[in-house]
C-alpha cells in the first residue's frame, strides 16, 4: 500500500484526506490490490459491484456490446479515475457493461464499509466522492446521447472539428489507430473506413494511416 499512497495523495478524492488518515483507514480486508493483464475482464456484464475502485496503474475500458455482437467503447480510465462508486450503493448494483484492462493494470479496490468511513470522517471526501459519481454519469450520459442521436458522419465531423481546434491545423494527427476510433464511435472498423471513404469522395477530407486532413473547414458540414 505505501508504494501507491502518493498516488492517492495527488487524486482530487484523496487530496483533502491527510496520509495519516489513509493509513489508518486502510486496515487488511477493507482493500485489495490487484493487478491486471492487457484484454483481461475485471467484470463482467451484470455482475455486482461490491467495491469502488481506483486505477493505480494502466488504461481500464468500460465497453458495451450490441444484438450484432460489435463492441461499443463507452470510455477509458486512466491512472487516478475511479469506476463503480455509482454502482456501489445502488439498489442495483450490477455492472451494465464489461471493464476491461485495456492495458496491463493496477487497480485499488476499497471495499464499501471504507467508503463509509471515508464519507462519515471527511466532508471533503465525502463531496469529493459525490462529484465523482456525477462526473462518470456525464460521461455515461454523453456517449449514450452522442450513440444514439448522431449518424457515423456527425460522430467523425465532431471529432475532427475538436481535434483540429485542439492541435491548431487542419491536419489531425491521429492519438488512435482506426480500430479504436471505431470503438470510439461504436461501429466496427470496416464501417468506419466506408465512411471516410465517403467523405474524401465528397470532397471534405483526405487521409492516410497516421493523419486525416479536413480539405475546408468552412465548408465542413454534415448533413
Amino acid at each position: 500500500m505505501l508504494d501507491f499512497i502518493h498516488i492517492l495523495e495527488h487524486i482530487d478524492l484523496f487530496k483533502e484526506v491527510d496520509k495519516e488518515d489513509i493509513l489508518k483507514l486502510f486496515i487488511i480486508d477493507s482493500y485489495n490490490i490487484k493487478n491486471y493483464r492487457k484484454g483481461e475482464v475485471i467484470y463482467l456484464q451484470n455482475e455486482m459491484c461490491s467495491t469502488f475502485d481506483v486505477v493505480l496503474k494502466g488504461t481500464i475500458s468500460v465497453q458495451g456490446i450490441d444484438d450484432k455482437g460489435n463492441y461499443i467503447s463507452i470510455n477509458d480510465f486512466t491512472t487516478g479515475n475511479m469506476i463503480g462508486g455509482n454502482l456501489l450503493f445502488s439498489h442495483k448494483n450490477s455492472y451494465p457493461m464489461m471493464v476491461i484492462s485495456k492495458t496491463n493494470s493496477t487497480i485499488l479496490h476499497l471495499k464499501k464499509d471504507l467508503i463509509l468511513k471515508l464519507c462519515q470522517s471527511n466532508t471533503a471526501f465525502l463531496i469529493n466522492f459525490l462529484q465523482s459519481i456525477s462526473d462518470n454519469t456525464l460521461i455515461l450520459t454523453d456517449k449514450i446521447k452522442s450513440l444514439s442521436f448522431k449518424s457515423l458522419r456527425q460522430c467523425i465531423a465532431d471529432f475532427l472539428i475538436y481535434e483540429s481546434y485542439n492541435q491548431g491545423s487542419n491536419t489531425i494527427k491521429l492519438k488512435l489507430t482506426k480500430k479504436e476510433l471505431a470503438e470510439k464511435f461504436g461501429v466496427q472498423r470496416t464501417s468506419l473506413s466506408r465512411e471516410l471513404n465517403k467523405m474524401r469522395k465528397d470532397g471534405l477530407i483526405e487521409y492516410d494511416s497516421k493523419t486525416i486532413t479536413i480539405i475546408d473547414i468552412d465548408s465542413f458540414r454534415v448533413d
